[in-house]
């Protein structure tokens, strides 16, 4: 009998290799947006096209000793889950009703980017320091589930 991974397994170890792709000094983050089964679009945090990534130029936010889930609007990067949303965008794909795999429960301003761009539910694996963010999804009726490899 073959052993296939279930679909959270499959898209959270996409996620985990997506990731890898990033620049940010501090946390690589990856996210994969599906819909029925199918990829959408995948993102990780980096800077913008045809800007200087962190890797080369030093991170703000280290040098100043920001503490994680803080002020994210000195950093150069996008993050994962705005990425894989732009990728979608671009190729003009809707993310109406997808789900959100992320190796990293998203931030508030990620969180509100998926909820207006119709997420529907978010898997992610690992916590970050952001209540705003968990209060926001959870009022908008976002449905968020920790990726568990039992799933």
């Amino acid at each position: 009998m073959i052993n296939r991974p279930n679909w959270d397994t499959y898209f959270m170890e996409i996620a985990s290799t997506v990731k890898k792709r990033s620049t940010c000094l501090r946390r690589q983050v990856g996210a994969v947006l599906v819909k029925d089964r199918r990829i959408l679009a995948t993102g990780y945090n980096g800077a913008p096209q045809n800007v200087s990534h962190c890797s080369e130029t030093g991170c703000l936010r280290e040098q100043l000793q920001v503490p994680s889930g803080q002020r994210h609007e000195i950093c150069r990067g996008l993050h994962a889950e705005q990425n894989a949303i732009i990728q979608a965008a671009l190729h003009g794909i809707s993310t109406l009703n997808s789900v959100l795999y992320t190796t990293d429960h998203p931030c508030s301003s990620c969180a509100k980017i998926a909820i207006n761009a119709g997420v529907k539910e978010i898997v992610t694996d690992r916590d970050y320091p952001d209540q705003l963010s968990q209060d926001i999804l959870q009022e908008a009726g976002i449905n968020i589930r920790r990726y568990s490899n039992d799933s």
